[in-house]
């Protein structure tokens, strides 16, 4: 045990003593978490858009002042020729083209019904598919309306309407920073404790240093708790300041309790510093560890659930998303600081991790092993 505790103070030692750790505990999460969430926004705003109206009518007026009206579009040309139009969608100038028919008006209240021609610039297909869904729900609008205003004249006879009443569990004001932190400071320990736990061992192998400490009577284990437990501790504390920037830059309290949090991301930062110690057996280099790391923390967020429902993927990423431990603490961090679940409710999450953390280490310690 003697040799364990010399072990930590060395490995502590050398980790305050690296001004590159030191940043990156402390600069990084600040940076990113203050940056990212005003950044990432799922909303689509200013989509630029041009009209081209043959009508002139009183109806084709109304239609575009409700359009322009919203924050989400930019008008940038209202003219009669659809040319023009495309010109500016070549041009990137436009992203929406609405073509308005020339019998608009008169088709609208003579047979109940008028058609739209719209034209989306899909270089962008984010913002082209968000952008017609936008004005497509805008259209409707404008059609209830039309229908509500000659319901009152009487043009038709009164007919029975189903209203909706809605209300947003969790996240009631739909903020999307609520959704999109707890993700980004998964993403952050996560890197962090990948990367470094994978150029803290390579480094040992560089330098030499590797040799001599297995020579010496260290045992594996303790050799393994001395790399991993500092790690271990340095996430939490990266987790820490993240809750705290939360708190204090985007009001962010969890709902749940932060024990469930803590206890969590201890097991979670079990699995990902096993799979650091797992880039390390294959690397025999720092390069090397960090495009392995890179490659594989790429993998990890990008199906992860924090950018793509998961729902919507196919399914053979749905698949591979039940392998990956990045889902499980996204999915948790939002359980419990937006749901407030408890450790009840996240069982099957810590046990999944678990296995992951018991796979990883054993698969590390196995790989160096026949590799020394």
């Amino acid at each position: 045990m003697k040799a364990l505790f010399i072990l930590l103070e060395k490995e502590f030692r050398q980790i305050f003593r690296n001004p590159a750790i030191l940043r990156m505990m402390f600069m990084m999460p600040a940076v990113q978490l203050l940056i990212m969430p005003l950044a990432a926004d799922y909303e689509v705003k200013n989509i630029k858009i041009c009209v081209v109206d043959y009508d002139h009518s009183s109806y084709s007026q109304k239609l575009v002042n409700k359009i322009t009206a919203t924050d989400y579009f930019t008008l940038v040309d209202y003219t009669d020729s659809y040319d023009k139009a495309l010109t500016y969608v070549e041009h990137d100038e436009a992203d929406l083209v609405l073509q308005i028919p020339s019998s608009f008006e008169k088709d609208l209240i003579r047979e109940d019904e008028a058609p739209l021609f719209l034209a989306i610039n899909a270089i962008n297909g984010v913002k082209a598919n968000l952008g017609g869904a936008y004005l497509r729900s805008i259209i409707g609008d404008f059609n209830r309306e039309v229908r509500l205003e000659w319901l009152q004249l009487p043009r038709q006879n009164p007919q029975p309407t189903i209203e909706i009443a809605s209300i947003n569990w969790f996240n009631p004001l739909m903020n999307y920073r609520f959704f999109m932190v707890p993700g980004i400071l998964v993403i952050l320990v996560t890197m962090v404790g990948a990367f470094l736990s994978a150029l803290n061992i390579v480094k040992e192998k560089e330098i030499g240093t590797i040799e001599q400490i297995n020579v010496t009577p260290i045992r594996k284990y303790q050799f393994i708790l001395g790399k991993l437990i500092p790690f271990w501790v340095l996430g939490f504390v990266i987790l820490t300041i993240g809750l705290l920037i939360s708190w204090i830059a985007y009001g962010i309290i969890p709902v749940g309790s932060f024990v469930t949090i803590y206890v969590f991301a201890g097991v979670y930062l079990l699995s990902v510093l096993g799979l650091g110690l797992l880039v390390s057996t294959f690397a025999n280099t720092q390069q090397q560890a960090m495009l392995l790391s890179f490659f594989l923390m790429m993998i990890f967020i990008l199906l992860g659930g924090l950018y793509t429902s998961i729902d919507s993927m196919p399914m053979w990423a749905q698949t591979f998303t039940k392998f990956n431990p990045v889902t499980y603490f996204i999915e948790v961090m939002r359980m419990v600081v937006l749901k407030g679940s408890s450790l009840y409710d996240i069982r099957f999450h810590l046990l999944k991790v678990l296995i992951f953390g018991i796979v990883f280490n054993s698969l590390a310690i196995w790989n160096y092993r026949k590799r020394s």
